[in-house]
């Protein structure tokens, strides 16, 4: 039975969101600040983490970076529960390495969603691994069982999403992907208006493969229609001056 972590100061909200997790079969803690959410998280070692922003003693977005510090709780999922419903707020949460988020007030069945779908994606054997596509193309080969890409001879550490992300682009390289679609395959529930967590993540990709994050050679923006990997071809490596660009919006980075 997954164990999940609710940390949240609102004793009707924590409660309401307990029973509702138990009854659905999970097994549920809970805490009420930031400081006894963090030690249970490394007493318990949770399969998920329902976190509050708005915490006494120590706010959700402080918790959520310690979390993914410490070596025992840096791969356990994290949905974010919280009245800051700004899209700055998202990217603060995600930047501090939230899975998904959800704005309070919400619906019980859409949580449970989320917390079905972010356990699923999130399992110890990625969905990607679960699938017979190819996964290796070019210079990019996306190892499943740690998480990791082999780019250019180098290895890339990746969170799961990241990984899912790479995965998702991947399969359709040379193609635009749309948000919609990363969304359903990638996040586990349909979309939204709301694509500020895709970009948040297009971000860390590019961090982590692109020589110049601010002018993308391999990871693009194809405006107004979605995302598109151009794997390169044989001749070039990772540092060499990247091929001119056509005149086309995919030169626009988002």
């Amino acid at each position: 039975m997954p164990r999940i972590l609710v940390i949240d100061d609102d004793p009707a909200i924590s409660e309401l969101v307990s029973v509702n997790l138990e009854m659905a079969g999970y097994e549920v803690s809970q805490a009420e600040d930031g400081i006894k959410g963090q030690a249970l998280a490394v007493q318990l070692i949770p399969d998920m983490i329902l976190l509050d922003l708005m915490l006494p003693r120590v706010d959700g977005f402080t918790v959520c970076q310690r979390l993914r510090r410490d070596e025992r709780t840096a791969d356990i999922p994290v949905l974010m529960l919280t009245a800051l419903g700004q899209t700055q707020d998202k990217v603060e949460g995600f930047n501090a390495g939230a899975d998904d988020y959800l704005t309070k007030p919400f619906e019980l069945e859409e949580m449970l969603a989320r917390v079905r779908a972010l356990l699923r994606r999130t399992d110890r054997i990625p969905q990607a691994a679960k699938h017979t596509e190819i996964l290796s193309y070019g210079a990019l080969t996306l190892v499943p069982e740690r998480f990791e890409a082999i780019w250019f001879d180098k290895t890339v550490k990746l969170t799961h999403l990241e990984f899912e992300l790479l995965h998702c682009l991947l399969q359709r390289h040379g193609q635009t992907v749309s948000p919609s679609e990363i969304l359903k395959e990638v996040w586990g529930y349909d979309p939204d208006d709301d694509i500020e967590t895709i970009r948040v993540h297009i971000r860390h990709l590019r961090t982590k493969m692109e020589p110049d994050p601010r002018h993308p050679r391999y990871i693009k923006t194809v405006y107004g229609a979605g995302y598109c990997l151009e794997l390169p071809s044989s001749g070039y490596t990772h540092d060499e001056t990247a091929p001119s660009e056509s005149s086309d919006n995919r030169a626009k980075v988002d």
